[in-house]
């Protein structure tokens, strides 16, 4: 399993014979608004791709964990393969399709492509009313004959979901969305340094890859507080930070 992270949550993932796009933001530094409701007034997204976007574009599947604008945006949609296989929650699926996308595959439970198994997790994009009006969120537990599972967590907070697909799956890798993304009033909406040690605490054999920082103007953890803390609990060992463009080999 060879994973590389492209930019925030986009993610480029050698598995089981098959190449997955996984969440991807492909548009240029600064062409969308801040985020509403956000502390500051920087376009989004924060930073360049670390390539050219040619690089990206042909896996031969897509995943998509929900539609919010910075895990599929408008370039997204408008330079990738309409024949291209693409998996996303059942929630989504309509809305993919009238963008002209003509292999797309809504999963409510589980599906497979080429031998890997795609099976489909909860969790809680937040706490309370903000988590309600954030919507529908799912993350992807991956399986293949000679490959550790790997979970793809997606926008959500440590929960009881989360905890229920360590536990059922035991994953050799998890990759979590951090960057402790919030508005100006409530609780983050993604992992914090707190949610990842709370993760770790509960599944001491898992890997964790903390992912979709410094991208977004709204997510405030940055990569070198999160190292920070981390070290302070002895967990970097056990948490990888990858830069953006970096490639991880994980067994």
């Amino acid at each position: 399993m060879k994973l590389q992270l492209i930019r925030h949550a986009a993610l480029w993932l050698e598995y089981g014979g098959s190449v997955f796009l996984i969440d991807p933001m492909l548009g240029e530094a600064g062409a969308y608004p801040p985020i509403i409701n956000s502390d500051n007034d920087r376009r989004n997204p924060l930073v360049t791709l670390p390539g050219p976007v040619e690089d990206w574009l042909k896996p031969d599947a897509v995943i998509v964990t929900h539609l919010h604008n910075d895990h599929w945006d408008a370039a997204a949609a408008s330079l990738l393969p309409k024949d291209i296989p693409l998996f996303s929650q059942e929630e989504d699926g309509e809305r993919i399709c009238a963008q002209g996308f003509t292999a797309v595959a809504s999963i409510q439970e589980q599906a497979e492509f080429c031998g890997v198994r795609l099976i489909r997790t909860g969790g809680r994009h937040g706490t309370g009313e903000i988590g309600k009006l954030m919507g529908p969120v799912s993350g992807f537990i991956l399986q293949a004959p000679d490959e550790p599972a790997l979970y793809i967590a997606g926008d959500t907070i440590w929960c009881e979901e989360v905890r229920e697909a360590l536990d059922r799956y035991r994953p050799g890798t998890v990759v979590v969305n951090a960057g402790e993304a919030r508005f100006v009033s409530g609780d983050p909406i993604t992992m914090s340094e707190r949610d990842i040690s709370s993760l770790c605490a509960h599944a001491p054999g898992t890997k964790v890859v903390a992912v979709h920082m410094e991208a977004i103007n709204h997510c405030l953890l940055t990569r070198e507080k999160l190292r920070e803390r981390l070290e302070e609990k002895g967990l970097l060992g056990r948490v990888l930070v990858p830069s953006d463009g970096e490639v991880l080999a994980l067994d």
